[in-house]
């Protein structure tokens, strides 16, 4: 995304100066790149594994607005990974729960909890109005929407996927300089039954904080305007060797 007009950025309160300074003393970030993310507005689909470490610290790193999508409710296999929820909090709706979590990290954030499951029919509605939008959904259909939705509506996706102690990152701009779409990284969804649920095949719950993380700060450089972002580029993480390696890959012709 680009860089916002710094000229029409909201101010910083004293309260947030001293808050961000670790931030703000960075030259790649500064003042300027602080309100920035303060202007802007990030939608999480997903209150799960992945959500729960972005949404944390989007909200710690001073992202003004956060969109929380998801429809379930806290149950206790969660809490192994889904930081972002308590003991306290099962049964409630994983966006209420989201809700309070953030607002006791920032009290500066603004939070808009959508208690619904992202369809076709309501998609395009969630994504308009975001600056960009991240990621955390666990299966394929959710993922092709999500990736044409943004294409439509001109917004980056840090898209993301974790399975046992595997992790991968990628960020999607498919509308700019004739970038790769998700469908040039997955041309067709893998058969029913190939890829199994974290259920299924059990995760780490580390492994989701790590990878999650990736997808705060791949936001944060696109929100701000520095560093090379995951474009055309799938970053995997093996948390069993405690191994990266990335992936180049381009558009596909026609």
């Amino acid at each position: 995304m680009a860089a916002a007009d710094d000229s029409e950025a909201p101010t910083l309160a004293p309260e947030e100066i001293e808050r961000y300074a670790r931030h703000i003393v960075l030259p790649e970030i500064g003042g300027g790149g602080q309100q920035r993310l303060k202007a802007a507005k990030v939608l999480i689909v997903g209150a799960g594994g992945l959500g729960s470490p972005a949404a944390i610290y989007l909200a710690a790193s001073g992202i003004g607005t956060i969109g929380i999508v998801d429809d379930d409710e806290v149950s206790l296999s969660n809490l192994q990974r889904q930081i972002l929820h308590a003991s306290a909090d099962l049964g409630t709706p994983k966006v209420e729960s989201a809700r309070k979590t953030l607002l006791r990290i920032n009290p500066h954030l603004r939070v808009e909890a959508h208690n619904l499951r992202l369809t076709e029919e309501n998609a395009a509605g969630l994504v308009a109005g975001h600056d960009l939008v991240l990621d955390g959904t666990d299966n394929f259909a959710a993922r092709y929407l999500l990736a044409a939705a943004c294409e439509t509506a001109r917004k980056p996706l840090v898209t993301a996927a974790v399975g046992r102690f595997d992790g991968s990152v990628t960020v999607l701009k498919p509308y700019e300089d004739d970038n790769p779409r998700f469908s040039d990284l997955f041309p067709a969804p893998p058969p029913e039954g190939l890829v199994p649920s974290c259920a299924e095949a059990g995760i780490v719950g580390a492994l989701t904080g790590i990878v999650g993380s990736i997808q705060a700060l791949e936001a944060i450089k696109l929100v701000a305007g520095f560093g090379e972002p995951l474009i055309g580029r799938l970053l995997l993480y093996d948390g069993l060797s405690q191994r990266f390696e990335t992936i180049v890959y381009r558009r596909r012709s026609g």
